[in-house]
């Protein structure tokens, strides 16, 4: 009789078994359209009741046990929005709920590997699921500055303020003029030519310098030697003072000769042909007059000066208008005037086991014992893969997969209720012979 009523126990362990097998496949199914959704497949073990070879089999049953594939991903598809995000390949994007925002301290990391991002109402770039998106928040000069990389402490939530202004001051100008050669000459009048250059300051407004050459007129014959002098019009001080002396023979003949350093301004640099004025609100430009001996430089010719052009860097204020998250996960903010500024790096988060994480609503996991310890990665590098902007992960469910496996376990369910059946019908049997 023990058998036989081990038949039945074992009749109801498979309907158990293949009812959390029907569970997971319903899961699956029920989020075919599900962005970012990871697959839960149910796996039988046998169980196996002690006993002689030769006595009695006394049946064990099965018990079910399920697994969510994390490392499994799904097909991914292009979007109309920059800031949908999905990983190709490994990684997971740093998230954290949008109701621990208020709380002190570390904020509690999420994962997940993918997400419709948008500015909310603060500027943060948020989920429909209420899902922040994490990174390192960038220096005013754009570079990112070293952070841990085994602790979530310095990811900050990311902030896009679409009223945002920036202005883009000037860091250089190059100026090219052409002095006339018969300028330095002992018969010269010593007129001296100036030349403004307009530079944008860090409050986005224009300013001007003005830089004057000066000819050193010899009492015989020809210097050929200009002293170029800049000058602050705000203030009238002389911030840069040099003394340039042109070549007078073949073949760099009217080419710069050499540069010497008077009293004002920072030495001129020959590998480069730039030396660097301060302005007296503090502003450092440097100025590019060309190297020495090198034919796009300032010049020394003719009888005639002539300006020939000042080309400086730098913007007027400019408004954003978009912002876009690059493959290695810099988030780039684009302004109305061009300029394009790193604000934020989105970091890959990376676990020795990602199917060891622990699950959470909204396609999203944290990080348990059985994952192992987190790695915050640049995207491309080390074992993760990049990050792609204007992208969204699909489910992984294969829909034919599941429905093929709903009709086995539906089988095997008809089968085991069959055997409880049939076990109910021999111990009634088995009833009728005491009678």
């Amino acid at each position: 009789m023990s058998t036989l009523y081990s038949s039945f126990n074992a009749g109801i362990a498979g309907l158990n078994a293949n009812s959390t097998r029907l569970a997971a496949i319903s899961d699956n199914i029920a989020n075919t359209g599900t962005l970012g959704y990871k697959r839960v497949v149910a796996s039988f073990q046998s169980m196996v009741m002690g006993g002689s070879h030769y006595g009695p089999y006394i049946a064990g049953g099965v018990r079910a046990s399920t697994i969510r594939l994390i490392d499994e991903r799904g097909a991914i598809t292009a979007s109309a929005n920059a800031t949908d995000l999905a990983v190709s390949g490994r990684g997971f994007l740093p998230v954290t709920a949008q109701s621990a925002l208020s709380r002190s301290g570390n904020l509690p990391l999420m994962l997940t590997t993918t997400g419709s991002f948008r500015p909310n109402a603060d500027g943060l770039l948020e989920n429909p699921a209420g899902l922040i998106l994490l990174g390192w928040p960038a220096d005013p000069d754009g570079s990112i500055p070293a952070f841990p990389r085994d602790t979530i402490g310095g990811l900050e939530p990311i902030r896009i303020n679409s009223n945002q202004f920036a202005s883009d001051p000037t860091t250089r100008i190059n100026v090219r003029v052409n002095l006339p050669a018969t300028g330095t000459r002992a018969d010269s009048d010593g007129r001296s030519h100036d030349v403004a250059l307009e530079y944008y300051s860090p409050l986005g407004t224009t300013d001007t310098l003005t830089m004057t050459f000066a000819p050193t007129v010899p009492a015989t014959g020809q210097s050929n030697e200009w002293t170029a002098t800049v000058t602050d019009p705000s203030t009238g001080n002389v911030i840069g003072d040099y003394t340039i002396t042109f070549d007078d023979q073949p073949p760099n003949g009217g080419r710069i000769l050499s540069v010497t350093t008077g009293g004002a301004g920072g030495a001129y640099d020959p590998l480069t042909g730039e030396f660097t004025v301060t302005t007296d609100s503090g502003q450092a430009i440097a100025l590019n007059i060309g190297m020495l001996g090198d034919e796009d430089s300032i010049t020394q010719m003719a009888d005639s000066f002539i300006p020939v052009s000042t080309d400086r860097d730098g913007s007027p204020v400019q408004s954003l208008v978009g912002v876009q998250v690059d493959a290695t996960g810099y988030v780039k903010a684009y302004y109305d005037s061009g300029l394009i500024r790193t604000i934020a790096q989105i970091p890959l988060v990376d676990v020795p086991n990602p199917n060891g994480l622990m699950a959470l609503d909204n396609q999203a996991y944290r990080v348990a014992p059985e994952s192992g310890a987190m790695f915050l990665w640049n995207a491309g590098d080390g074992p993760t893969g990049e990050i792609n902007g204007f992208s969204r992960e699909e489910s992984a469910t294969d829909v034919a997969a599941e429905l093929t496996n709903m009709i086995q376990t539906q089988r095997a369910y008809s089968s085991n209720a069959k055997v409880i059946q049939t076990v109910d019908e021999m111990l009634q049997e088995t009833a009728n012979l005491k009678r």
